[in-house]
């Protein structure tokens, strides 16, 4: 676990840091992500999204839906010296994040849970970790 400031601020661990390309220049966009928690992608990962975005159709419904939902919370946030990242008071109510986050690596971007949100989603799944293991990874 870690703390989150009172200015909303989280440090973002070294063993993760180690991983974001230097392209990315220590600048990221949070968002909203799925199953209420917020992803956090360095701004060379978040450009290939917004590429990929740009490849859908504005005359598709739920395409449109989409785009907005992932773009409207969206802020670039930049790492201070501390290597904290500032996360938006909005995007912190979205996820239900207080005074603690868990934070995942998830290989382009990283995840930003309430802890106990976090462990919910776990237990509230159908599949074993062995299970799905078994039909994805084939």
């Amino acid at each position: 676990m870690y703390s989150v400031d009172e200015k909303g601020r989280v440090s973002l661990p070294s063993k993760l840091r180690k991983y974001v390309s230097t392209e990315a220049n220590d600048t990221f966009v949070v968002t909203r992500g799925f199953e209420k928690c917020l992803f956090l992608y360095p701004i060379d990962e978040w450009n290939k999204l917004e590429s990929n975005l740009r490849n859908l159709s504005s005359y598709d419904p739920q395409h449109r839906r989409f785009i907005r939902a992932i773009l409207e919370l969206a802020q670039e946030s930049q790492l201070d010296s501390q290597a904290r990242i500032s996360i938006p008071p909005e995007l912190r109510e979205y996820a239900n994040i207080l005074n603690e986050v868990r934070i995942i690596g998830t290989l382009d971007k990283i995840e930003l849970w309430n802890p106990k949100v976090y462990e919910e989603y776990k237990i509230s799944q159908p599949e074993s970790y062995e299970s799905i293991a078994s039909r994805v990874m084939r």
